[in-house]
């Protein structure tokens, strides 16, 4: 499996001077029940790294968003932070790096398709940035975070929004001037849906009335219909500005 751990290393950003911390953090638990260890060794499962990877995730992502945007308040960095370590991105990033196949299962879990299983997933992506950390440093591990998790930057919205996080909440701002404007409220149909089934791409209109209407994509419906808000707010707030 050498070299399929390398294209695993390469995907990571991390070549390991320790393989045996890379195969821990791969090695989900039921795989150690099949072949318990002996009685002076320790489990080499990675539900540890799990625990220890979870806390330097949190770590690594507070620090990138308070560099990235220092203006913010602290509620809005919470919002963006809790988006970041959320179980469903986290998901979305184990499926980008294809670690189903690299994980070391127990026949059990290997039958039930473990390899595809969201949870099992996320616990080896945590344990991996443990992994990461253990062997390179936080170093190591800011760079696995920051290319993997927080994308590094890239694909940020024009205020260095991290993708698909609804920073402002538009369909609220669309609502309350629709209100003040004495227009009917906004309504919101999914027009089309396109890619793989983990990584769908959703577009959506948003109307307010006869007149107002805009579409907008994003990576789910509550994103892209967010941004679709977004159109129509902006639209609204340029034709027909407040007094």
């Amino acid at each position: 499996m050498g070299a399929a751990l390398e294209n695993l290393e390469t995907a990571l950003g991390h070549h390991f001077q320790n393989r045996d911390i890379l195969i821990r953090a791969l090695t989900h638990s039921s795989r150690v029940h099949e072949r318990p260890a002996a009685p002076e060794e320790a489990a080499a499962d990675n539900e540890q790294m799990e625990f220890l990877g979870d806390s330097v995730l949190g770590f690594l992502i507070s620090e990138a968003l308070v560099a990235r945007f220092p203006s913010y308040p602290e509620g809005r960095l919470s919002k963006l932070k809790a988006h970041l370590v959320s179980a469903a991105h986290l998901y979305r990033v184990a499926l980008k790096l294809d670690l189903g196949p690299y994980l070391y299962l127990g026949r059990g879990e290997e039958m039930s398709g473990g390899r595809a299983k969201r949870t099992l997933l996320v616990d080896c992506l945590e344990a991996l940035i443990a992994a990461a950390y253990l062997d390179g440093g936080i170093v190591a591990a800011r760079q696995l975070v920051g290319r993997g998790v927080i994308g590094d930057g890239e694909g940020a919205g024009p205020g260095g929004e991290i993708p698909d996080t609804p920073i402002v909440d538009f369909k609220s701002a669309l609502q309350e001037l629709a209100q003040a404007r004495k227009l009917p409220p906004p309504r919101y149909v999914i027009v089309k849906e396109h890619g793989p089934e983990h990584a769908k791409t959703f577009t959506m209109e948003a109307r307010v009335g006869h007149e107002w209407k805009g579409q907008a994509e994003g990576g789910s419906k509550k994103s892209a219909a967010q941004n679709a808000a977004r159109d129509v707010l902006e639209k609204l707030r340029e034709q027909s500005p407040a007094p």
